[in-house]
């Protein structure tokens, strides 16, 4: 039997003065409060209630547990409250891992505004383009970027992106045009390294898919080292147009090999099953999609 409803039973009978009363307060069986009220004298070894055809009064004994199981009724009932509020509002600390040019050019002003706006909230944001593992590593929430491998993690989409191959004018004007992907052997190719390994360009052409392993003099796995590497001259770099978008307005950076098919990117949320219930990991994945499929990043898509 449960003690805790025992102690309510017994609380009930003394509030009401009667397990009659008692047990039509709780709905329940006058037979059902008299066995819980029973069990519990029986369990301590003492006998709590004097007990009369008509009414029940209380032992010395059961005033005392009478305070104390007051006290330890509301204490669990606090708690519960707590719990269940825990769940409706955010609060405590959420750790999260994003890419970090995304991260440092679309994640940082939201951050402030969740901050700003749930003080209870304890944002811990690791920014990095190393493989996060949320599991191994103890973090509530990733942003990825690209298709999601097969894994136990719930993925939500907050935005898209494109990848764009662009250079400098200056580059263009030295080392000429690429008019099709076979032509990007006959260049120097800015490439982002993940981990010790880089992945082909993928095109489309009527329907056919082309890939092309790019080849070059410079390997970085910071998109902004490779941003900044075109601006400067050096070759044709694949960006997102998140990271590049206010350089192609502005014509510092030129796109090329646009007439082929490039499918857009997802940028999604990703956590573990066990916190898909959690207000706090609620909270931050849904202000994500308000602003980036809100239009307020329209750069993430591009024009």
């Amino acid at each position: 039997m449960d003690k805790l409803s025992a102690m309510r039973a017994f609380v009930k009978v003394c509030e009401t003065g009667s397990f009659t009363a008692a047990a039509q307060a709780m709905g329940v069986p006058k037979s059902a409060v008299s066995k819980q009220v029973a069990w519990l004298e029986e369990n301590l070894g003492v006998r709590l209630l004097n007990r009369t055809t008509r009414r029940s009064s209380i032992t010395e004994v059961g005033q005392g547990f009478l305070e104390r199981s007051r006290r330890i009724l509301e204490d669990v009932t606090e708690a519960e409250a707590q719990a269940t509020e825990l769940q409706t509002r955010p609060g405590g600390r959420l750790r999260v891992t994003t890419p970090f040019s995304f991260g440092l050019l679309h994640l940082s002003q939201v951050l402030c505004d969740i901050a700003t706006a749930y003080p209870e909230l304890e944002l811990d944001v690791t920014m990095t383009d190393r493989f996060v593992s949320l599991l191994d590593e103890g973090f509530d929430l990733a942003i990825r970027i690209g298709d999601l491998p097969d894994s136990n993690l719930i993925g939500r989409r907050i935005a898209d992106t494109r990848l764009v191959l662009c250079a400098s004018p200056a580059y263009f004007a030295r080392a000429g045009t690429p008019q099709s992907p076979a032509d990007l052997a006959q260049h120097n190719c800015l490439i982002y390294a993940r981990e010790g390994r880089h992945d082909n360009w993928q095109f489309r052409d009527n329907g056919r898919d082309i890939a092309v392993l790019p080849r070059g003099n410079l390997r970085v796995n910071n998109g902004d080292a490779l941003k900044m590497a075109a601006l400067r001259g050096l070759g044709i770099a694949q960006l997102p147009v998140f990271l590049a978008g206010a350089e192609l307005a502005d014509r510092r950076l030129q796109p090329v090999l646009t007439d082929y098919e490039r499918p857009p990117l997802a940028i999604n949320a990703v956590y573990p099953h066990n916190r898909h219930l959690s207000a706090k990991v609620r909270v931050f994945v849904d202000e994500l999609v308000k602003r980036f499929k809100g239009g307020a990043e329209p750069v993430l898509a591009g024009d």
